[in-house]
């Protein structure tokens, strides 16, 4: 355990040997959580992680993710690759 001071942005630096351990880079999301009087810091790896931060679009995040596979199937077969990433499906 190491600790970190808040500054008066109320920002800390997570310390090298954290980032190094879980891979954190520069514009990578941490998802911040209150747990019994403790604060927890995570770094996010699905949109389960950011459901909190997204807008309220009238429908619910099972939906949102329907609707993202049914646009990127429709834009793959028009031949539009927007990025690759790996998808990792959790069982």
């Amino acid at each position: 355990m190491q600790a970190v001071k808040v500054l008066p942005k109320w920002q800390i630096t997570i310390p090298k040997r954290v980032r190094e351990k879980l891979k954190i880079r520069v514009g990578d999301t941490v998802v911040v959580e209150e747990r019994e009087g403790e604060v927890v810091l995570r770094k996010g790896k699905t949109i389960f992680d950011y459901t909190e931060n997204l807008p309220n679009l009238g429908i619910n995040i099972d939906e949102v993710r329907e609707k993202a596979a049914t646009e990127v199937a429709h834009e793959r077969k028009l031949g539009i690759y927007r990025h690759e990433c790996s998808t990792e499906i959790a069982g």
